[in-house]
């Protein structure tokens, strides 16, 4: 959903001509859609209406707008929870990272039980009707990373990874994240 500083906004402010292509099947997200599509005349964004299970369709999309031969930072954030077969979650960042060039980056994030306050929002979300999230722990979830190189500070909860951000009302527990470069 379009927020204020979208992965696009932040991007293209610091390198005007970034392309940034968000992905995902969501129709209340088609709606607002515009919101996301804005972009540096430098740069490019596009939207790509799909499951992101469906990797050779997420990618083949993204082509259009970004340069598969050149390195690329994948970013899959607090999304794979979604997603409640592990083998299917790992099998899905394993296609995905696969197909990119060396160079590349994989920024991920994933929720954890850890904290029970965000268990409480967390359940009450899952009451809502919305599509189930699943909690994994960090010991799990690092296995998403498995072939790549972990950046330091490695893989971390959301506000040690950079100390110094605005955390907001997060715990320690809440969420875990990291960021790879790809051989």
């Amino acid at each position: 959903m379009p927020t204020r500083n979208n992965t696009h906004e932040v991007a293209q402010r610091i390198a005007p001509d970034s392309r940034v292509v968000y992905v995902d099947h969501d129709p209340i997200v088609l709606l607002h859609v515009h919101a996301l599509l804005t972009s540096t005349p430098e740069g490019a964004t596009a939207y790509v209406q799909s499951d992101m299970r469906d990797t050779d369709a997420v990618l083949a999309s993204a082509a259009k707008t970004l340069d598969m031969t050149k390195p690329i930072a994948l970013v899959i954030n607090d999304v794979l929870g979604h997603i409640v077969d592990w083998d299917e979650a790992r099998g899905l960042v394993r296609r995905l990272v696969d197909r990119l060039p060396s160079g590349s980056y994989l920024s991920l994030s994933h929720s954890t039980a850890s904290d029970p306050e965000h268990q409480v929002v967390q359940d009450e979300y899952n009451r809502s009707g919305a599509i189930p999230y699943i909690f994994r722990e960090p010991s799990v979830a690092v296995q998403l990373f498995e072939g790549t190189e972990l950046i330091e500070p490695g893989f971390t909860s959301w506000p040690r990874w950079r100390p110094d951000a605005n955390t907001g009302h997060l715990t320690d527990r809440a969420g875990w994240g990291g960021v790879a470069r790809i051989a």
